[in-house]
């Protein structure tokens, strides 16, 4: 079972101060490229796998989805989803990514954002999404990029001439890495990218689009703050689809 931080007082109370918790969607830099990925959805199934507050189930229905069900572990995401929610098609649950169950044939897309790298094994979930997908569905997803998140003590170095740069080590040992982000002892799970297209691969996804995800220089001149996401990537954004 992933470890289900954002329970945690105080890292819940860290994460809602930031800015993709207060603005929704658009205090999340990466969402035009996110949603430069998803298809049409008029009409369509969707579940968001690590819903939090539940923004994108609320957008997907503003883009015409019919049904949208959020799903997330934590309780206080949950409830936090609830109280900004008013519609009947949409749908939350409690669910740990590693047990759930999703019916055959029956998704349009699945969508997550930010949560598959809190999940130790991918290749069980995949071969789920890879089922609950009708032909032609598609997956559409957020996580860390292995350059993020290989190093055992993640952060920025400098050279000896002063520029700064991100430190990347240990990137082929896979496994658990550790890292203290608004709260201690936060559980992560670094994996190659080649482990990642590869896991799609082996669920019998087909790979539409893999995006090492940077800002824009608009992006930069309008939040300074973003520069050094241009230095390294922080995120991978990945589209696939089921053919069959």
């Amino acid at each position: 079972m992933a470890q289900n931080i954002y329970d945690n007082p105080a890292f819940f109370e860290g994460y809602a101060q930031l800015p993709r918790s207060v603005q929704g969607l658009d205090g999340a830099p990466e969402w035009a490229s996110l949603k430069g990925m998803l298809p049409d959805l008029t009409g369509k199934s969707v579940i968001d796998l690590g819903c939090g507050y539940g923004w994108f189930c609320r957008v997907a229905r503003t883009l015409g989805a019919a049904e949208v069900t959020g799903v997330d572990l934590s309780e206080k995401m949950l409830a936090r989803a609830a109280e900004l929610t008013d519609d009947a098609s949409i749908h939350y649950q409690r669910s740990d990514l590693e047990s759930i169950t999703l019916a055959p044939n029956s998704l349009d897309l699945v969508y997550s954002s930010l949560a598959l790298h809190y999940l130790p094994e991918l290749d069980p979930l995949f071969a789920k999404i890879q089922h609950a997908l009708k032909t032609g569905g598609n997956l559409v997803f957020s996580m860390e990029h292995p350059i993020y998140t290989c190093a055992t003590r993640q952060g920025w170095l400098a050279d000896s001439s002063g520029e700064r740069f991100w430190g990347v080590n240990h990137y082929q040992d896979e496994g658990q890495r550790v890292s203290n982000w608004l709260a201690e002892g936060v559980i992560k799970y670094h994996r190659t990218l080649g482990t990642i297209l590869n896991a799609l691969i082996q669920a019998g996804l087909t790979i539409s689009n893999v995006n090492e995800w940077g800002p824009t220089q608009a992006q930069i001149d309008a939040w300074p703050a973003l520069a050094e996401e241009a230095e390294r990537p922080m995120l991978v954004l990945i589209s696939a689809r089921k053919d069959q």
